[in-house]
């Protein structure tokens, strides 16, 4: 029996796909399991872009509303506009009605991680009010606690992340996720693999 975890995310600048790379490469790890790494559509203009210094998307696939009814378990990243999730993944979450209708994500387990600009950017808020998304879902929320040990208790070393997920920091967009930061992520992919493994294994 394979369970197909999901990671699903927007990244603008790298630095959430850098983080959606180690939460696969951590799923992966787990026997059993299959995991695929999607975007969510871009809403800004080309132009726009550039103009932000954007660059090219790679070419991970872009996934559609309904295609996350496939998946066991998703796993969603976005970086943080003021505190919250950027209005690009927002808005695909906005086209997720018909899933909600049917209940298509039901019982389905989620997790979240994302990227902040500064320490006080919404490492905590950002994926503390991404859960309501996932609420009227009735999806259940897998948070990574402190299950990554000493890592969680870094002070030495400017470090993102949260109970709820990985993370890391941008800054002004030249700073990428360091070593831990990137090993969090890898921890993230394989709990949350473990955990939606069990969860399908029991039904």
């Amino acid at each position: 029996m394979t369970t197909k975890i999901y990671i699903v995310y927007y990244s603008m600048y790298g630095h959430v796909e850098k983080l959606a790379e180690e939460i696969k490469k951590g799923a992966l790890s787990v026997e059993g399991v299959e995991a695929k790494m999607w975007q969510v559509p871009e809403t800004l203009p080309e132009e726009v872009l550039n103009k932000m210094g954007a660059p090219p998307k790679s070419d991970v696939p872009i996934i559609s509303p309904n295609e996350l009814a496939e998946a066991d378990g998703i796993v969603f990243g976005f970086p943080t506009r003021f505190g919250m999730m950027a209005a690009q993944f927002k808005a695909f979450l906005d086209a997720t009605g018909g899933l909600w209708r049917a209940q298509q994500l039901a019982g389905k387990p989620a997790g979240i991680f994302y990227s902040t600009g500064s320490q006080g950017g919404g490492q905590e808020t950002t994926p503390l009010t991404a859960i309501t998304q996932l609420a009227h879902h009735g999806m259940l929320f897998v948070p990574i606690g402190y299950t990554f040990g000493a890592g969680m208790f870094e002070m030495e070393n400017v470090k993102g992340g949260s109970p709820y997920g990985a993370g890391t920091f941008a800054g002004d967009g030249s700073r990428f996720p360091t070593e831990l930061e990137l090993e969090q992520a890898f921890h993230q992919g394989k709990y949350f693999a473990t955990i939606a493994r069990k969860l399908k294994e029991s039904f």
